[in-house]
């Protein structure tokens, strides 16, 4: 018999009724649904409407249902249309007439946007321990290649000589945006929603703020309205997880494109990759290109979800049912692929040797101005002037640290004998060590810094 149908003379027709059950997914909320009911039958119990006794039946009866979930031995039954409605009608097999009391004065619309931020705060905490384990693996990698240098890339073309480190902490520095992020949301999402009934408040002289505090919450809904019809900490949650999926994407394709046989920079554990059917010699990047493909999935779901909530009247609408089966499938998503990330990078081969051999005296032409400009050339005629040796070095053939003296004397009498001393990437990279840079020394206290936060 469902929770709703006192005034129904007629059964719902059963696809519709297949069409409107949630149970097939949020099941998943079966523990948060039990906390937030032993909460509740206390709460009862300090408002008078039911006596001691009778709370300890109920949560004994609750934590039943609880164990039975745990162990997957709880059983559906037809009519179980929600995890609401099978908690409650298991809670009555189990201790009889009692369980309709726990009722007392609660919606489920209060109950299931409790049930569903208990559930994501704890799913935050999941997924920060996983994003930290990325961030572990980036900041172990980085520290124990902290001298290999590469070509640094803008426009994917060369531009100036980098750290490999340099380069790899650039996307921790990403993640802990993602983790900063994680923390601001989550304290918009820990606030207790459970006493705002179904739209208009609690008539019994609930304790709002003791029950926000048995549950864990650190505040309470300040509107009853507002309580049921929220999911903005949903939608909030799915842009996090839109952009640090993005983030992962970026790390994936520089990963693919420096793992090819053409750029050998980096070489992918074969835990992480997988073969062709037809071609014997193939190692594919499997769990990167997986990586960057779960990226329109993730975006997907977010936009779903906006596109769900726009328009939509206060209070409480059957849509709002569809704020869960993205949301869990994006925590699904992340929770899977996060330690696939932190693996890669773990077990990730840096191929010094190919990255040095890329390096191209190019790279340096932005020293070659700065070389200029320390012999008082203002920079912008310094820029025009390197360009014009860059040209001269194209005709002749030969790189900029072949290109003669007299040629280069050629362009402009402040180029001396000492001009060839900046085709040294290692003076480059070591020159460039204000904070942020990627001088070894610099990368280091980027390294230091990350592990004091991780911390």
């Amino acid at each position: 018999m469902t929770l709703w149908g006192g005034r129904f003379q007629k059964e719902a027709d059963e696809n519709f009724r297949r069409f409107g059950d949630s149970i097939g997914f949020d099941r998943r909320m079966a523990g948060a649904d039990v906390k937030g009911s032993i909460a509740y039958a206390k709460a009862l119990t300090e408002s008078g409407l039911i006596t001691p006794a009778e709370r300890d039946q109920l949560v004994d009866g609750l934590r039943q249902v609880a164990d039975e979930f745990d162990a997957g031995t709880f059983t559906l039954a037809p009519g179980d249309e929600d995890i609401h409605t099978a908690v409650e009608r298991r809670l009555g097999e189990l201790i009889g007439p009692v369980a309709g009391k726990l009722h007392t004065g609660r919606s489920r619309n209060d109950q299931v946007a409790t049930d569903l931020r208990l559930y994501l705060v704890r799913q935050i905490a999941v997924l920060r321990e996983a994003l930290t384990g990325v961030q572990r693996a980036i900041v172990e990698q980085a520290e124990s290649h902290l001298e290999v240098i590469m070509p640094g890339y803008t426009h994917v073309q060369q531009a100036q000589p980098v750290l490999f480190s340099h380069w790899l902490m650039a996307y921790f520095w990403k993640l802990q945006r993602d983790q900063e992020r994680l923390t601001d949301l989550q304290a918009r999402v820990n606030v207790c929603p459970l006493g705002a009934g179904a739209l208009a408040g609690n008539p019994f002289g609930i304790d709002r703020r003791t029950l926000a505090a048995d549950l864990g919450f650190t505040d309470v809904m300040r509107n009853s309205i507002d309580a049921v019809s929220d999911r903005d900490y949903v939608a909030e949650f799915l842009a996090w997880a839109a952009l640090t999926q993005i983030h992962l994407s970026s790390l994936a394709e520089d990963l693919i494109w420096w793992a090819s046989q053409e750029i050998g920079f980096v070489e992918i554990a074969e835990a992480y990759s997988t073969g062709s059917s037809i071609m014997p010699q193939k190692k594919n990047p499997d769990s990167l290109e997986l990586m960057r493909g779960k990226s329109g999935r993730v975006i997907g779901h977010l936009t779903a979800l906006l596109t769900t909530l726009k328009g939509l009247p206060l209070a409480y609408n059957k849509d709002l049912q569809e704020d869960k089966e993205g949301l869990f499938d994006v925590i699904d998503t992340l929770k899977m692929e996060l330690p696939i990330v932190a693996g890669v990078i773990d077990t990730l081969t840096v191929n010094a040797d190919r990255m040095r051999a890329a390096l191209d005296d190019g790279l340096l032409a932005t020293d070659l101005a700065d070389y200029l400009v320390r012999q008082g050339v203002p920079f912008r005629e310094s820029h025009a002037l390197v360009g014009q040796a860059v040209q001269r070095a194209a005709a002749l053939g030969v790189s900029l640290n072949a290109l003669p003296l007299s040629a280069y004397q050629a362009i402009h009498p402040a180029f001396g004998q000492d001009v060839y001393a900046v085709f040294d990437v290692e003076r480059s990279v070591a020159a460039r060590d204000t904070e942020g840079g990627t001088a070894p020394k610099a990368v280091q206290v980027q390294i230091e810094r990350a592990k004091a936060l991780m911390e």
